[in-house]
């Protein structure tokens, strides 16, 4: 038993070894990689720096954009206000005269049922007598 015990921790050791041999540092890049990376590196700098600009660009034009829609919203409003305006003098035009016309018809036949209810009274009288 004491020689499969010595087995045991032989293994367990050198598989101990090799684990903490395997998680050792890597290597530096070479001169040629570290050159690519490098390389790389300043590219996607420029590119971030490209987009970051046309973000700011967009972010400029959608502004105005907003800026002229909500001029032409406003407009828009002013014209549909003085449209109902309008629509409004109209219609008080086209019914002012109808209506004068019937006020003053009003005004006739009232008169004429005056006159015709004098009449009356009159033509009763008669005949009462």
């Amino acid at each position: 038993m004491k020689g499969q015990t010595r087995k045991a921790s032989v293994l367990a050791i050198g598989f101990i070894v090799i684990l903490i041999a395997g998680c050792g540092q890597k290597k530096p890049p070479s001169v040629k990689q570290s050159r690519a990376i490098a390389a790389e590196n300043i590219e996607l700098r420029k590119q971030i720096k490209r987009l970051n600009q046309e973000i700011e660009s967009l972010k400029e034009q959608h502004k105005k954009e907003l800026k002229k829609q909500e001029t032409l919203l406003t407009q828009c409003e002013q014209g549909k206000d003085a449209l109902k305006k309008k629509a409004r003098q109209n219609i008080r035009s086209q019914v002012a005269p109808v209506l004068d016309a019937v006020i003053n018809e009003t005004a006739k036949l009232r008169e004429e049922n005056t006159k015709l209810k004098a009449q009356i009274e009159q033509l009763q009288k008669e005949a009462d007598k």
